[in-house]
């Protein structure tokens, strides 16, 4: 029964005395009753079988559970007569957050406003940050500039740095300017057609191949 009726537990309660049986459960249905009433009279309108189980079961009318056997027919009849008399529960007062019960404090209602401007972008950025938490894998690749991964069927793969990669910029940067037409020039050298580095005289001054190792080395 969920609407409010004007039939007053009373009469369901007289009925069912009415259908005799021990006096044992006469007097049982008569505490559930009286229960039911001082509820009804303290202003409370929760009369569900969880609530009124449990006042049943401090008071030793009988155990709560035993409100959802088939042999509590009658009490189980008697407590939602009482429900439908009260009428539904009064509806629970919505949960407040601490910073809406911060706001309320707040006599200027200017302040008030942008204050709650402020808390609820903050908390659309806290939702937002926590899904991207949820969904986000960041994955580091520690593995030196330049290098590779050499893989072959049966073993594990192996990162394999280049012999470039291994040098530094100011590093890199004098090789390069070693075997420059304009730097060989400047000190009065030149490469050879085999790569070997001579000075005016055309005597050697690194051997052949010397600029071309260089290049390779560079990876040029």
């Amino acid at each position: 029964m969920n609407g409010k009726t004007d039939i007053h537990p009373n009469a369901i309660l007289e009925s069912l005395l009415a259908k005799g049986g021990r006096s044992n459960r006469r007097a049982n249905l008569a505490k559930m009753h009286e229960l039911c009433r001082k509820q009804h009279e303290a202003g409370l309108r929760d009369f569900s079988l969880p609530a009124i189980g449990r006042l049943a079961e401090a008071e030793g009318i009988m155990k709560g559970r035993a409100l959802y056997n088939a042999q509590s027919a009658d009490y189980k009849a008697l407590v939602e007569a009482w429900a439908a008399y009260a009428g539904p529960p009064a509806p629970k007062p919505p949960k407040t957050l601490a910073s809406h019960d911060y706001l309320m404090r707040i006599e200027d209602p200017a302040i008030r406003s942008i204050m709650q401007a402020i808390i609820a972008e903050r908390d659309k950025l806290k939702a937002q940050l926590n899904t991207l938490k949820a969904n986000t894998q960041v994955t580091v690749d520690r593995r030196p500039l330049g290098a590779t991964i050499a893989t072959a069927p049966g073993a594990p793969s192996v990162t394999v740095l280049t012999m470039s990669a291994q040098l530094t910029p100011s590093e890199r940067e004098a090789l390069q300017k070693a075997v420059s037409p304009d730097y060989l020039e400047e000190r009065n050298l030149r490469e050879g057609s085999h790569g070997e580095i001579v000075n005016e005289r055309g005597r050697t001054v690194f051997e052949v191949g010397f600029a071309r190792a260089i290049r390779k080395l560079l990876g040029n």
